[in-house]
């Protein structure tokens, strides 16, 4: 009965994936707000700064308080513009100010992106994984990634298995939710596929081959170290609609329970007046 149920409810939208993959595709083909990345490390930029700021201009000509981090880059500055999107350790970011002489990016902080990722915790020096957003026309090497960071990590061990490198990273209830085998995760930005989930201890691995570990900052952290985690926005739709269904198939299913309750009930009943009526009549 749960599999007919659950099939019927599905049925309703046969389409619910095709039509958030096309979602995407749009929100990322939009001429007005590309603000979309593929995961895939165009370079490792190093922090000039990271500092709060108490004259920065508001909407209404006054001054208020808030943090600036600054990057020096060299691929990100080509194609580059004031209020262009590129993600820093895999999380969007505005850029606020071009220097081509220092060759470095100004970025505004909001207190949000501060508390849910690792941001705020970059100091002079430090290396940042640096992408650009996506092109109308760009492939897609890697998955959907918003640049809109779920929350942190910690680094909980490395181990190297001959040229590869196992990382196991331990993080909330709320974000391994959304992580399955196989199935994809930004961590500082970086595309991996989740190898091992266990929701019990709180943790999942991800495996970096020879040529990502030379390309992306994550081997470069230590054992205690956050990371920006961003699970696959396909599989967090995917997850909601699902659970909706089955939210659906339960109440159904508590329905019939109901009625299977009330057709016993019923029949016990008619059973029970059929025999009080048997019994009348031979008394008569």
């Amino acid at each position: 009965m749960k599999c007919l149920v659950f099939s019927c409810v599905l049925n309703d939208r046969s389409d619910t994936l095709s039509l958030i993959q096309q979602l995407i595709k749009q929100t990322s083909e939009s001429k007005t707000r590309r603000n979309m990345f593929t995961g895939i490390i165009e370079e490792i930029g190093t922090v000039v700064s990271m500092q709060e700021r108490q004259d920065l201009l508001l909407w209404n000509g006054e001054r208020g308080t808030g943090f600036e981090l600054v990057v020096a880059v060299n691929v990100a500055l080509e194609g580059a513009y004031e209020g262009c999107s590129i993600a820093i350790n895999g999380t969007c970011l505005t850029v606020t100010n071009i220097n081509q002489n220092h060759r470095n990016l100004t970025f505004g902080v909001a207190p949000e992106t501060l508390r849910r990722t690792n941001l705020g915790a970059l100091h002079t020096g430090d290396k940042v994984n640096v992408e650009r957003s996506m092109g109308v026309d760009a492939r897609n090497s890697g998955h959907f990634v918003q640049g809109h960071v779920d929350g942190t990590g910690v680094i909980q061990s490395f181990t190297r298995e001959n040229d590869s490198l196992w990382v196991k990273i331990s993080t909330p209830p709320a974000i391994l939710h959304d992580l399955v085998p196989k199935g994809y995760v930004a961590i500082d930005g970086t595309s991996l596929t989740v190898c091992d989930v266990d929701r019990t201890n709180g943790w999942f691995s991800i495996m970096l081959i020879s040529y990502t570990q030379q390309h992306v900052i994550l081997p470069l952290k230590k054992v205690g170290d956050q990371v920006n985690l961003e699970p696959d926005v396909l599989g967090k739709y995917a997850a909601r609609f699902l659970g909706g269904a089955l939210d659906r198939v339960e109440a159904v299913e508590k329905q019939l329970q109901v009625t299977k309750y009330l057709t016993t009930g019923l029949a016990v009943v008619a059973m029970v007046l059929a025999g009080a009526a048997l019994v009348s009549r031979k008394g008569t």
